[in-house]
């Protein structure tokens, strides 16, 4: 029997890689013969560089840039197998995981440093980039990054403008004089399952700028200015990012690769699935496990199970998907090729007990899940 593992990392305890060992692990103890493809995937968050690494036999440069709050930070990008290829997580330099909770404020921090990552790859001849935009603790357009690659933002007085989202209330010119040339002769692919528009009330700051940190004050103040800097982008550049979908993913950060880049949008989870070949490897499969952290009615709308089942489903493959919680409106899911969800908890334990048992749980669910499934084949 062949068996396709391709799971998503379960936040907080175990990669996607030690997810999908741990569920190797649990088949094998229930069918030690049987033949288990171990593919590691993501959705274009956390751990897409490590997933496209892996399946491409590529390598991971490590590079100090400027973190979200202008101090050091140690981030990383991957180069693919190809040596041509970047992919890069903003959030190794510009996330909210760099930051502690009661130092998040979308008006200080910048995107600075992903510039940075970009500029470092160049050097280092890559002309094809991946952009997994996830994570972001930034608010400020992408400007961070745009000064980063040469840009020049000018104040009325033609003076560069600081940094972070409370400097685009002094930018009144753009400079593209100095823009790193060799942006053009790349292509850009970024990952994002956001269609949010820049401005308004489905825009970056009003949706993704309290989590950031941002109170009702801080977000009026960045809405308004971001919609002044759209005005400067598109007499800059002919591009509207007011109401362009997509625009408003990673604090506007998405609607700067629109305009500034040769750039295509695609769902993060349909790049790791065409890099890591997932569907090719599906040939022979009897069936396939999947899984992440938390698997809910959110999971439809682009999550690592939901990517990985759509695929199996073309080839009447079933899919189990193992989580570490079971939220509402999984029925939802069955439909796009999902056969079952199954709860890697046991019995009633705390979060944290949970957390530092994952990788014995999943394992025990994967066994007791391909046990039920090979019984009723030969049944």
């Amino acid at each position: 029997m062949k068996i396709v593992i391709a799971p998503d990392s379960f936040k907080g305890s175990l990669s996607a890689f030690e997810a999908a060992s741990a569920i190797d692990c649990g088949i094998k103890k229930a069918l030690p013969k049987a033949e288990t493809l171990v593919v590691p995937v993501a959705d274009g968050g956390e751990g897409t560089m490590d997933s496209l690494v892996a399946a491409t036999n590529g390598r991971k440069v490590d590079v100090t840039v400027t973190g979200p709050l202008l101090d050091r930070v140690q981030a990383s990008y991957g180069i693919l197998g190809d040596q041509q290829t970047c992919v890069i997580e903003m959030a190794s330099a510009s996330g909210l995981c760099l930051i502690h909770p009661e130092q998040r404020n979308p008006l200080l921090t910048t995107s600075y440093g992903t510039g940075e990552l970009i500029k470092k790859a160049l050097d280092d001849g890559c002309r094809k980039f991946i952009l997994a935009i996830g994570g972001s603790a930034t608010n400020d357009g992408g400007i961070g990054m745009l000064q980063a690659l040469g840009v020049k933002l000018l104040d009325s007085n033609r003076k560069p403008v600081g940094y972070g989202g409370a400097a685009l209330s002094q930018i009144v010119a753009i400079d593209m004089e100095e823009f790193d040339s060799r942006i053009s002769t790349c292509d850009f692919i970024i990952a994002s399952d956001v269609q949010n528009p820049l401005i308004g009330r489905n825009g970056a700051s009003h949706i993704f700028g309290p989590q950031k940190g941002a109170t009702p004050e801080m977000i009026a103040f960045l809405d308004h200015h971001l919609s002044i800097w759209a005005d400067l982008v598109e007499e800059t550049t002919g591009t509207r990012l007011h109401d362009k979908p997509g625009a408003g993913a990673a604090g506007g950060i998405g609607g700067a690769f629109q305009a500034f880049f040769p750039s295509i949008t695609k769902r993060g989870i349909d790049i790791v699935i065409e890099y890591t070949e997932l569907e090719r490897k599906l040939t022979g499969a009897q069936c396939v496990f999947t899984g992440e952290g938390q698997i809910d009615a959110q999971t439809a709308s682009g999550k690592t199970p939901m990517g990985v089942a759509q695929i199996a489903k073309k080839h009447g493959i079933p899919v189990f998907a193992l989580a570490g919680s079971i939220g509402e409106g999984i029925e939802r899911l069955y439909p796009c090729g999902i056969t079952s969800v199954h709860s890697i908890v046991n019995a009633p334990i705390s979060l944290e007990e949970a957390i530092e048992k994952a990788n014995e749980l999943l394992a025990a669910t994967a066994e007791q899940v391909i046990r039920t499934y090979t019984a009723t084949l030969n049944s």
